[in-house]
């Protein structure tokens, strides 16, 4: 399912409404093929994102704010953040049916036009001044097309203007007839034959309104009435030549099929507030962790099947710990043993003897192809074993269960994880630690490392967010000064969260508002009220042995916050 060209006409009258006039305040390299920018128009924030996949390009105003997915940001996003921040969209054009839209800008450094192809397998996103390519997503050089060069420094040529089509606007019903009689054979549907000879008519167009001529989409152009063709093509289309759209999804049996600006009668259809609510809804998340699910599964694979063995690990510890009575009666058998062993008979298996005069009487269990001597020896052996295993188990499992903490800490990790950066840190920590080495694991990005998230509240205090394991490390024991004040979410994994301490009182709000963050970026992000302790940097300290990030406290206070991400200091 791509954008037709009326789904394009009601997007650049959308946009005419929301982002013209509107100031370029950031702008974000999504992902490899997709840049977001957030303009600031009518007194609201707007996400625009424009992406040049081959196989779905698209471009349309998302709900929430777009995040960085690239280690290394593209050209054409370094280029736009020195064209376009703090520039102003002054038009959003289409050419007559074609399937672009031009978005121009105007800036200090002059005006300019960033011109979304979005034509499958021929996507692009182009930055074009004075009728210059000064850089795009796709670089098409004359290998590929000698007609249209898509390289820094060349002209930029408009596609090929469509020729040999008919205007819907002045279609007649004879014209349809006629379409209906070229076709070469019977068996040929009628959908097949309409795009490509009307303009704007793509293959969901024509569906529809063969469908609605006919109660059957796959109707053969030989059973298909001119008249009734007709009168359902100027039912669909005369709505969009006039610019009424009603833009929603159609789907089957609940799952999405299709978007339009039309309604689909034969699929069900659920109308949409907006035409980017409609790419939105069918598209799926491209923001926030959703958009890295399926880059997500392989580490996640990776912490499932690690959490997994550490927890066998424990058990078997714990099911090899033999009680201090256990001990003891090896012990004593061996005595025993020692104590009669001049009474022993060749062949003997048993032996029933008192070890306390007062207590009862103990069987032991004798191998009868060893003397007396060899059968103490071996039960002293087995004493000995269980003491030092007695002795060295709880250390062992209190190391594995440091090492489970961990690993659900960095389960936290990808589940906050909001760009490929974040996630390759999980990965790169999980491999440190000795995890999933035999697991070809992508490496994701370009290897860079996201820095601990930095904000200031409205009365200037700097708060410091750690938004996983290593970032944690980085703000308690590297940023942090030892009067700051630390908060962490309790007894569960999350963020550490550190409000500079710059000689000002701190203010209950302010540690109320810091708590919330901390909240947010913990498992318990989704409750209604979580519990947060916080304490001076100094009374923290790391955990010897376990993983980084994680650490003891003590001197702790705590307060019980609703999770809020870090919009609430703004």
């Amino acid at each position: 399912m791509n954008l037709d060209t009326f789904t394009i006409s009601a997007l650049a009258d959308e946009l005419k409404n929301m982002i013209v006039s509107g100031r370029v305040q950031d702008v974000i390299d999504v992902d490899a093929l997709g840049i977001g920018l957030e303009i600031y128009a009518n007194r609201k924030r707007h996400y625009l994102y424009l992406s040049a996949d081959a196989m779905h390009p698209r471009l349309h105003l998302v709900d929430a704010k777009l995040r960085r997915g690239l280690a290394k940001p593209t050209q054409l996003g370094l280029l736009l953040r020195r064209f376009a921040e703090g520039s102003a969209v002054t038009q959003v054009t289409q050419p007559p049916w074609e399937r672009l839209l031009e978005i121009e800008i105007e800036g200090r450094d002059g005006q300019f036009r960033l011109i979304a192809e979005l034509m499958p397998r021929r996507a692009n996103v182009l930055l074009v001044q004075d009728g210059i390519i000064l850089d795009c997503l796709n670089r098409v050089g004359p290998d590929v097309n000698r007609y249209r060069l898509s390289l820094p420094n060349h002209e930029y040529v408009a596609p090929p203007p469509i020729r040999g089509q008919l205007d819907p606007s002045i279609l007649r019903e004879v014209d349809m007839q006629n379409l209906l009689d070229s076709a070469k054979k019977e068996s040929t549907q009628t959908r097949q034959i309409l795009p490509g000879r009307i303009l704007g008519m793509s293959p969901l167009l024509a569906r529809e309104i063969v469908f609605r001529a006919t109660g059957d989409p796959g109707t053969c152009a030989a059973d298909t009435d001119g008249g009734q063709l007709y009168a359902a093509f100027r039912a669909v289309v005369m709505p969009l030549l006039q610019r009424r759209w009603q833009p929603g999804i159609g789907s089957v049996q609940g799952a999405p099929e299709a978007f339009s600006v039309f309604p689909l009668t034969h699929l069900e259809w659920q109308e949409s507030e907006t035409v980017s609510a409609a790419l939105q809804s069918y598209f799926g998340a491209i923001i926030g962790a959703e958009a890295y699910k399926e880059a997500k599964k392989p580490v996640q694979a990776v912490i499932d099947e690690t959490r997994a063995k550490l927890r066998a690990k424990i058990d078997s510890l714990r099911g090899g710990l033999r009680a201090d009575a256990e001990l003891q009666r090896l012990k004593q058998s061996g005595e025993l043993i020692l104590a009669y062993q001049y009474t022993l008979s060749a062949g003997q298996n048993e032996l029933h003897a008192q070890y306390d005069p007062e207590g009862a009487e103990l069987l032991v269990t004798l191998d009868p192809d060893r003397s007396p001597l060899e059968n103490a020896q071996e039960y002293f052996r087995r004493y000995e074993k269980a003491k030092s295993a007695a002795e060295a188990v709880p250390a062992l499992i209190r190391e594995a269960q440091l090492e489970l903490d961990f690993v659900d800490q960095l389960d936290n990790d990808l589940m906050a994880a909001a760009n490929w950066p974040e996630i390759d840190d999980v990965m790169q920590m999980l491999q440190a630690r000795g995890h999933g080495l035999g697991t070809k694991l992508k490496r994701i990005g370009g290897g860079g490392r996201q820095s601990p998230l930095r904000v200031v509240s409205r009365a200037g205090y700097v708060i410091w967010v750690g938004r996983n394991s290593r970032q944690n490390e980085q703000v308690t024991f590297k940023t942090a000064n030892a009067q700051d004040i630390w908060l962490h979410a309790r007894d569960v994994p999350g963020a550490h969260v550190v409000i500079r301490n710059d000689g000002r009182r701190i203010s209950a709000e302010l540690i109320a508002e810091a708590a919330a963050v901390a909240a947010w970026y913990s498992k318990r992000r989704n409750d209604t009220t979580v519990q947060v302790d916080y304490t001076r940097v100094k009374y923290v300290k790391a955990i010897k042995g376990a993983g980084p990030g994680m650490v003891t406290y003590r001197k702790e206070t705590a307060v019980n916050v609703q999770p809020r991400d870090e919009a609430i200091f703004k």
